[in-house]
This record gives structure tokens, sequence and C-alpha cells, in this order.
């Protein structure tokens, strides 16, 4: 008897599969980095990215949600987290790196 996808998933919350600008913050001197998420969730992130970085790294990032996700108007949200995988590069040379988010704060423009 074949699995569905939502049997096999172990994720306890709904991932996005989204396109968005995300700017990445990591290593000794927490350089900022421009990146391009893949999915996003409550709990993780994937983001492409055309620097190195390592397992295990901390990182904070910064991302603005859109309608479609928060139902009301964007939101810019704040994100310390640890990357939990890297994986090679995909056609434009950048890395996929998956992160687990540890806190987060929801931004305001004044």
């Amino acid at each position: 008897m074949a699995e569905t996808q939502h049997e096999n998933d172990k994720r306890a919350t709904r991932r996005f599969t989204l396109r968005l600008p995300v700017s990445v913050r990591y290593g000794e001197n927490e350089e900022e980095h421009a990146a391009q998420t893949r999915d996003v969730s409550a709990r993780g992130i994937c983001f492409y990215v055309g620097s190195a970085i390592q397992a295990g790294s901390a990182i904070d990032f910064t991302l603005t949600l859109p309608p479609e996700i928060t139902l009301t108007e964007s939101i810019r949200v704040r994100c310390k987290g640890r990357v939990v995988r890297v994986e090679g590069g995909n056609p434009a040379n950048k890395m996929s790196v998956a992160a687990v988010i540890d806190e987060y704060e929801f931004l305001t423009d004044s």
C-alpha cells in the first residue's frame, strides 16, 4: 500500500513554498548576505545563498512575510536560529541551507 506525502512528512507545522528575499547574517564577522527563501514554516526556513556556511552555524535573518501568509498586511520578522543542513549548489551555484528558528520578533517601522 502506498503512503501519502502527509504520512511520510514528520514536520509539525505547515511549510509555505515562498520565493522571498531574506537578509542573513552569519560567520565570525556576522556579515550580511542576500539570500532567497525556498520555503518557510513557523519552526524553520530553507534558503539559497551564494556564500559558504557550515551546518551548526548560528544565523540571524530578516524577511518580510506577504499578506497571503499573514492574512493581514506584510510583516517584517527577525529570527535567530541555527543551520541544520547544507546541500550542494542549485543551477545558479547557490547553496541550499535549512535552519531551525529558535526565536523571532516582529519588527515595526517606528
